[in-house]
């Protein structure tokens, strides 16, 4: 028996269309091989839920160490240690705690997986022990004017099956905002190999931007965030 498509009912059309969709959807995560879908499942860009640890930030010749503490209530879990390399005065601490209680929970790194257009995902290195991945990234909101001037780099380990480091950086000039123009810009995240007492997790995040605002203003600048002094203090993100 053989069905005519072109004078199909209204119901066999959208039935085509709908065939379609899923075929390329298959042929899209077919594209993922299977060790870099597993990774891709279990990975966070940061700490997990029920890990302390301390997180030192420095850029511009400033520096800042905190220590976040998963056992106390949600917001008092942030601690500021350290300030340009001494001890905070009561100012500095009540403005701090203040601005924390803002946004005192973890979770809010940008959601990189999701972000990730698999659909483009190249192999660029193979060896024994790792393999790197380049992906182009889908726009994170409607507005998003960067995403299409940024590549993902992402390095596998395979005997963990788990993601060691993610480069963000950019291929060519770009202008996210009206004024702005960013020459280049490169964030890099390692994180730790997994480990029978703990999951993998975040040790550094480095960014580097060149750039200027309104042909004047240079935005150029260098950050570093450093992540240390885990300790497991609940059930979740074991």
């Amino acid at each position: 028996m053989r069905i005519d498509l072109a004078s199909a009912s209204p119901i066999v059309r959208p039935m085509r269309w709908f065939a379609l969709f899923l075929l390329l959807a298959s042929s899209a995560l077919s594209a993922v091989p299977a060790e870099l879908e597993a990774a891709l499942k279990t990975f966070r860009g940061d700490p997990p839920r029920g890990w302390s640890y301390t997180q030192t930030t420095s850029a511009e010749g400033k520096s800042t160490v905190e220590r976040y503490d998963a056992a106390r209530p949600e917001f008092d879990r942030w601690k500021l240690l350290q300030k340009d390399g001494r001890p905070p005065t009561e100012t500095e601490l009540h403005e701090y705690a203040d601005a924390r209680s803002r946004r005192s929970r973890t979770g809010t790194a940008p959601k990189l997986v999701e972000q990730l257009n698999l659909p483009t995902l190249e192999k660029i290195s193979d060896d024994a022990e790792r393999t790197t991945f380049r992906s182009k990234l889908r726009p994170g909101e409607s507005r998003d004017h960067t995403a299409p001037f940024l590549r993902a780099t992402l390095v596998l380990h395979k005997a963990t099956q788990t993601i060691e480091s993610v480069e963000l950086g950019s291929v060519s000039e770009f202008a996210p905002t009206f004024g702005v123009k960013i020459a280049s810009l490169r964030t890099l995240m390692t994180y730790s190999l997994p480990a029978a007492d703990r999951p993998a997790l975040p040790q550094k995040v480095e960014t580097r931007i060149r750039g200027r605002a309104f042909l004047v203003k240079s935005l150029d600048g260098e950050m570093t965030v450093v992540y240390s002094d885990y300790r497991h203090v609940g059930p979740a993100g074991r």
